[in-house]
């Protein structure tokens, strides 16, 4: 009698799949960057500190706004100069104010700086540098001199020259730092995009007709977030000590609002006698400034390709 013929064996669907054919769950460059952050401590330890300072900042504001603290703008000439514990957690200014308190909204508004300036910046930088690097050619060169040029004049007397002609207000402080701070962002777009622009997927853009607004802003300029966010986070602090500095020189935020720049310059004049005035401002403004750094190298070092290949 003949063997029955072979039939090949199918998998009972009631029993699922074998484990070799099991479908492998798909990952992302944002979760294996996110993956590679988690294994940097410092940098992590970091990122709590800071979002620490700023939920400290906005509550502190919100509970000055309500009452509970008081207010960061009321005078009270008979409490001046009162040190740390004497009816106020950190002491009083020199018109009576409680520092904690000013420390808080000056939190705010030299975050508020920080962010606003660096996005202004990160706009022009990234839009200027994708245009020099994707024409190329004579006007890339143009381009870049201007960027040359730009980068021989020092920062702080052009944002001085343009607060002195437009008058100072937070807004246009907010424009003027962003407006000189754009430079390397474009240089770094600029060499992105000159390492992209011969790959495939843009000449695949260009064949279908896509415009080249279109395939700089919808192609090229996406795949440069990686140094984008990486330069982004490393701008926010050289933002908030261009506005410390214009506010010690008197040329940043004015009254009666404050930053930390204006708590600095008011406890240096008075570091003699109010040493406290001095201490807390720049003890948090630090701590503020080397998180944001220490942040930064551990999202370069997270977003770098060549770190993805370990």
């Amino acid at each position: 009698m003949d063997p029955a013929p072979l039939s090949p064996s199918l998998p009972d669907p009631g029993k699922g799949l074998p484990a070799e054919a099991e479908i492998v769950q798909g990952t992302s460059l944002g979760r294996d960057a996110w993956l590679r952050l988690r294994k940097n401590r410092l940098a992590i330890i970091c990122l709590w500190v800071l979002v620490g300072i700023v939920a400290l900042c906005l509550i502190g504001a919100l509970l000055s706004k309500a009452g509970i603290l008081p207010d960061a703008n009321e005078n009270h000439l008979d409490k001046k100069l009162l040190p740390p514990g004497s009816g106020y957690l950190l002491g009083s200014d020199a018109l009576g104010r409680d520092l904690m308190t000013r420390i808080f909204f000056g939190g705010l508004v030299s975050f508020s700086v920080g962010l606003v300036a660096t996005l202004v910046s990160t706009f022009i930088g990234v839009a200027y540098g994708a245009v020099a690097g994707y024409v190329g050619g004579r006007v890339d060169a143009v381009m870049m001199r201007i960027v040359d040029i730009l980068y021989a004049m020092p920062f702080v007397i052009l944002v001085i020259v343009l607060m002195s002609f437009f008058g100072s207000n937070l807004i246009l402080l907010f424009l003027a730092i962003g407006a000189v701070e754009w430079l390397t962002m474009a240089r770094i777009v600029r060499g992105q995009v000159l390492s992209l622009k011969k790959q495939e997927f843009v000449e695949a853009a260009v064949s279908l007709g896509f415009s080249h607004w279109r395939i700089i802003f919808r192609h090229l300029v996406p795949n440069t977030m990686g140094p984008v966010i990486v330069y982004t986070t490393l701008t926010v602090p050289a933002v908030m000590r261009l506005e410390a500095v214009l506010s010690f020189l008197g040329m940043g935020v004015q009254p009666p609002d404050s930053s930390w720049g204006t708590l600095i310059k008011e406890g240096a004049d008075r570091m003699d006698i109010s040493l406290w005035l001095l201490v807390f401002p720049s003890a948090i403004f630090a701590v503020t400034l080397f998180c944001l750094n220490f942040l930064g190298d551990g999202l370069r070092d997270a977003l770098d390709p060549k770190s993805s290949k370990d």
